[in-house]
């Protein structure tokens, strides 16, 4: 699993401890923190949130139990990955 900066420490021994999961951090280069790079795997990341900006439905957590927010989530991406297959 790709993960930002964010998530370094514990998270991902517990991801590791409870689903047997690798969680990767992808880091900035030290060569240039301050200005804009493309990191390529942190770029995966960023373009499957952008693809999920456009489901209405998931810009706002409209949902009271989050396996229900899940299922939205996981419906988005089928929605997309069949119109990947489709086209």
């Amino acid at each position: 699993i790709l993960a930002d900066g964010g998530y370094r420490g514990s998270l991902a021994d517990w991801v590791f401890d409870k689903f047997k999961w690798e969680l990767e951090v992808v880091l900035r280069p030290d060569e240039c923190p301050s200005k804009f790079k493309v990191i390529p795997k942190r770029w995966i990341v960023e373009r499957a949130f952008a693809w999920l900006e456009n489901f209405r439905r998931l810009t706002i957590d409209y949902e009271f139990h989050a396996d229900t927010a899940e299922a939205m989530v996981q419906l988005a991406f089928c929605k997309i990955m069949l119109n990947k297959i489709i086209v």
